[in-house]
């Protein structure tokens, strides 16, 4: 089976503060390579050397950088926006290398601070995804801070490029969702229509979106944050990014140090492993994590008879899965069938957060009752609401989260195109993390994917010690190593803050020590002298 027909609900970096669709965290590429001087704009070439015509033409459209703010777009379904949130958008150049050429619209949003005389300037959010938008993240964000950082900073929320109100970009492809681009194997672990599948997105979206497609990168979106910071006026911008936003942020750190202010980066990305071998990692992370929810469901063997040790639930719960890979089942009441990557993908994302691990282990027994014929009502209602779809903003492409994901994995960085490569690694994945099936080190379209137009950004520690790393010991999205490889990228520029918990969010998720670390660095700009790991965090 290659598509999971998923809502996209189940997702990479959702997020619970940030309320937006989940979007299975899935990363990929190859490693990141070396590069030489860069520009005021981050470009890295002698064409782009102070005082040639090109540098000269970027500076000109940098100047002019200006937001005009208004009313912010309707939200999606029945949300609502804080009347505080102010929106506004403005142009930036497709492409860099080519400032006085096509523009295309970036959203921005601001809950300013209720004490302008204790402001010290602006603090940029980015959800992750990737491909999330970021428009509401202030207005969803403010309610978790303390005066102390309200007081101090403007909350600038944006949609990054091709997403949402950002110039949404779309291929037209037949399954919108996310989850719909995971690459899982067939029941008897051939890749054979994944491999069939990764063409046909790729030569849709080179056929749809054209190559304009190509310039939706994470380096660009980087260079619109600077032209969002020079746009609010401001000398340097602190910010604040979650999940796929740790890597933009990590980019836009080494792209412009000395334009860096506090920067808070949680849930982490690799950067040396952008993007292939990120997602290769969601194996371990998920073997990581499933315990946690295992554990809950074992407890409630009386109810929900999955086994009441985590080695027995887990042990149905691949059972069930493997079943579903061969025999789908019709969901009453929903438009779609319930088979392997559909449960999977669901799982993926309701780990993420600890407070859904309750119902996702009720979701595990509608599911097992499903296919075993015994639903009962109560469990079709379970399977109904969490197979719910998302509702959509207006105005935005059915697939634009699902374009914009494929536009930066296979963007950012070239991918092999060796389909015999990708079937052994599968297989090997397959056997060594049976929870996800082979699917994170599969074939994606990017193997199919035009060149990237430039080398991935090299993350490196030059600069201020100006970021806190924060990150989970069970993040099934973003793993453990993921932090601490981002620290190492980081070196001496970074303080790390882990944590004994399970979950894709660290601040705000039950962790006094980490939160108390986070509010901490953002009001004094004091980062701890050594690595913290918090144990204060009990499990339930």
């Amino acid at each position: 089976m290659r598509k999971t027909r998923s809502s996209g609900k189940p997702g990479f970096p959702g997020n619970r503060r940030f309320a937006t669709a989940l979007v299975v965290s899935t990363l990929a590429g190859t490693g990141l390579a070396a590069c030489g001087g860069q520009d005021d704009l981050g470009l890295r070439s002698a064409e782009n050397a102070e005082g040639t015509p090109r540098a000269q033409a970027a500076e000109r459209t940098a100047d002019h950088a200006k937001i005009t703010w208004g009313t912010c777009p309707e939200p999606a379904g029945e949300a609502s926006r804080n009347p505080r949130l102010t929106c506004g958008t403005m142009k930036v150049p497709l492409n860099y290398r080519d400032p006085d050429g096509t523009k295309i619209d970036v959203a921005v949003s601001r809950l300013a601070t209720a004490k302008p005389g204790k402001r010290r300037g602006v603090l940029l959010l980015n959800p992750g995804g990737p491909a999330v938008g970021g428009l509401g993240m202030p207005a969803t964000m403010a309610p978790t801070l303390p005066k102390s950082v309200l007081n101090s900073y403007d909350l600038i929320g944006f949609d990054p490029r091709g997403v949402a109100h950002s110039t949404p970009q779309s291929c037209g492809l037949q399954d919108p969702s996310v989850p719909g681009l995971f690459p899982y194997p067939a029941a008897d672990g051939s890749i054979t229509q994944n491999v069939a599948a990764a063409k046909a997105d790729a030569e849709k979206c080179a056929d749809t979106a054209g190559d304009d497609l190509r310039h939706f990168t994470t380096a660009n979106t980087a260079r619109d944050m600077d032209r969002i910071r020079q746009a609010l006026g401001e000398r340097k911008i602190s910010y604040w990014g979650q999940s796929y936003g740790t890597y933009l942020g990590a980019v836009y750190r080494s792209l412009f140090q000395d334009r860096t202010d506090r920067m808070i980066l949680e849930g982490n990305i690799d950067p040396t492993k952008a993007w292939a071998d990120q997602l290769a990692t969601w194996g371990k992370g998920m073997a990581d994590r499933f315990p946690d929810a295992a554990a809950v469901a074992a407890a409630q063997d009386g109810t929900l008879g999955l086994g009441d040790s985590v080695e027995q639930v887990t042990r149905s719960y691949l059972t069930l899965a493997d079943r579903l890979d061969r025999e789908p089942v019709p969901v009453p009441g929903a438009s779609l069938s319930l088979d392997g990557p559909l449960l999977r993908s669901i799982t993926y994302g309701m780990l993420q957060r600890n407070e859904t691990l309750p119902p996702l282990v009720g979701f595990w027994k509608a599911a097992a009752a499903l296919a075993d014929g015994s639903a009962t009502d109560a469990d079709k209602e379970v399977l109904q609401q969490i197979l719910a779809g998302t509702p959509r903003a207006p105005g935005v492409p059915a697939d634009n989260q699902a374009t914009m994901f494929l536009a930066l994995l296979c963007g950012d960085a070239e991918w092999s195109q060796d389909t015999d490569g990708y079937a052994a690694r599968t297989a090997a994945d397959r056997k060594a993390w049976p929870l996800t099936a082979g699917m994170p080190a599969n074939i994606w379209a990017c193997a199919y994917w035009k060149k990237p137009v430039e080398q991935p950004v090299t993350v490196t520690g030059e600069g201020p010690r100006n970021t806190l790393i924060l990150q989970n010991r069970r993040d099934n999205a973003t793993p453990w190593e993921g932090g601490t490889g981002l620290h190492k990228a980081l070196g001496d520029g970074s303080a790390f803050v882990g944590v004994d918990n399970g979950g894709h969010y660290v601040y705000n998720a039950g962790s006094a020590c980490a939160d108390k670390a986070t509010v901490g660095f953002l009001t004094t700009g004091h980062l701890p002298r050594k690595d913290v790991y918090c144990t204060d965090v009990k499990r339930k």
